[in-house]
C-alpha cells in the first residue's frame, strides 16, 4: 500500500448501491468494494451522497508497534485534536484494545486533545493486514439544508440522486461546464453549485424557472436558468443532464422526449440521462450509444425505479459534426 493514499468509507441503502457504484466509476475509475475504496484522487466527502469520510494516510505498517514509532517521528504538535477508530469489517480488534491503542496515538502526538470541538480528527483503523494513520474528514451534510428549499415539488428526484449525478455527468472535474436541461425547481443544481460546479440551467414553463431561481438564491448560489426550450441554447457544454420524469407526472409523448434528448445532443456530446420508463430505443434513435447504466429504487417502493443511462454521440455522429 502506497503512502500518501486516501481511504474512503461508504454509506447506502441497498436500492442505492448500484448507483453508489456508478459515481465511484465516474469519481474514481473503479468501483468501492465492500463500501470502502483506495485512491489518489481527492475528492470531499460532502461532495458526495454516499461518502462517508476520507482517510488522508499519513503512516501506515503491518506491525502496530512500528506504526506508532512512526507516528512519533512524524513530530505532530497541535492544540485541539482528536483521535478515532475507525471499524472495518475485517478487524476483529476488541472495544478495549481499540481504547487502549487510542491512548497509543494520543500520548504519540503532543498537545491537548479537545473530544468535542476538535481542530482536526485523526484516525487508526485496521484494513486488509495493514494498521494505517492519518487525518480523518468526514461528511458534513450541510447539503441536507436543501430539503429545506422554498419550492418544490412531489416528483423532484432525491437530493442523494441529484449528487450522484453531478458527480457522473462532470468526473470529477469541476471546471467542466454542465447543463441542467430539464432544471425544474433546480434540484440538482442546487447540488452542483453546493460542490462548486459549473452549470446552468433552463426550464421550458416559466413559473418552474423562477422557482429555480429562488430556490438558489435562497441558498445564495450564482447560476444562470433559463427560461426557454431546450432547442434555443446555442452553447456548447461538456456535459449535460436532463430528468425525464415525464411518463408518470404529465402527457408528454416519446416526440416530446425525442425532441428534448436530440436538441441537448446539439449541444454537448455527453448526456446523463434519467427516466422512470425504459427510454433505450429513444437514446439510440437520436444517435447516441449508452457507455454506462443503472437502476435505482426507493427504499420500501421497488415498483418505482429511476433508469440512469450515461450516453455519448456515436463516432459516426460525431464525424458528420466535424464536417
Amino acid at each position: 500500500m502506497p503512502i500518501n493514499k486516501h481511504l474512503y468509507s461508504f454509506s447506502y441503502e441497498n436500492t442505492e448501491s448500484e448507483l453508489c457504484k456508478l459515481e465511484s466509476r465516474y469519481i474514481f475509475n473503479k468501483e468501492e468494494k465492500n463500501r470502502l475504496l483506495f485512491s489518489d484522487v481527492i475528492v470531499e466527502p460532502s461532495d458526495s451522497a454516499f461518502i462517508k469520510s476520507r482517510l488522508d494516510i499519513i503512516s501506515f505498517s503491518k506491525d502496530y508497534a512500528r506504526l506508532i514509532n512512526k507516528i512519533k517521528k512524524e513530530n505532530i504538535c497541535i492544540e485541539g485534536f482528536k483521535v478515532e477508530y475507525l471499524v472495518f469489517d475485517d478487524d476483529i480488534t476488541e472495544y478495549r484494545e481499540r481504547l487502549k491503542k487510542l491512548k497509543d496515538i494520543g500520548w504519540s502526538i503532543e498537545g491537548i486533545p479537545d473530544y468535542y470541538n476538535p481542530i482536526k480528527t485523526y484516525a487508526l483503523c485496521y484494513y486488509e493486514g495493514v494498521w494505517c494513520f492519518g487525518i480523518l474528514i468526514k461528511d458534513n451534510f450541510a447539503w441536507h439544508l436543501h430539503k429545506q428549499k422554498p419550492c418544490s415539488y412531489s416528483n423532484s428526484i432525491s437530493i442523494s440522486i441529484a449528487k450522484a449525478i453531478v458527480n457522473i455527468a462532470a468526473e470529477a472535474n469541476k471546471e467542466k461546464k454542465l447543463l441542467d436541461a430539464c432544471c425544474g425547481v433546480g434540484t440538482i443544481m442546487l447540488e452542483a453549485c453546493f460542490s462548486g460546479n459549473n452549470i446552468e440551467g433552463c426550464d421550458i414553463n416559466p413559473k418552474i424557472a423562477k422557482n429555480a431561481r429562488e430556490n438558489l438564491s435562497h441558498f445564495n448560489y450564482t447560476a444562470n436558468v433559463y427560461h426557454c426550450d431546450i432547442k434555443d441554447i446555442s452553447k456548447k457544454y461538456d456535459a449535460a443532464i436532463i430528468d425525464l420524469p415525464y411518463n408518470l407526472f404529465s402527457n408528454a409523448t416519446d416526440t416530446d422526449i425525442m425532441h428534448i434528448i436530440e436538441a441537448t445532443a446539439e449541444i454537448t456530446d455527453r448526456l446523463v440521462i434519467v427516466s422512470t420508463s425504459d427510454i433505450t430505443n429513444l437514446i439510440f434513435n437520436a444517435g447516441l450509444r449508452i457507455s454506462d447504466y443503472c437502476t435505482v429504487s426507493k427504499s420500501g417502493k421497488r415498483n418505482f425505479t429511476r433508469k440512469i443511462w450515461v450516453c455519448e454521440k456515436n463516432v459516426s455522429v460525431l464525424l458528420e459534426d466535424a464536417r
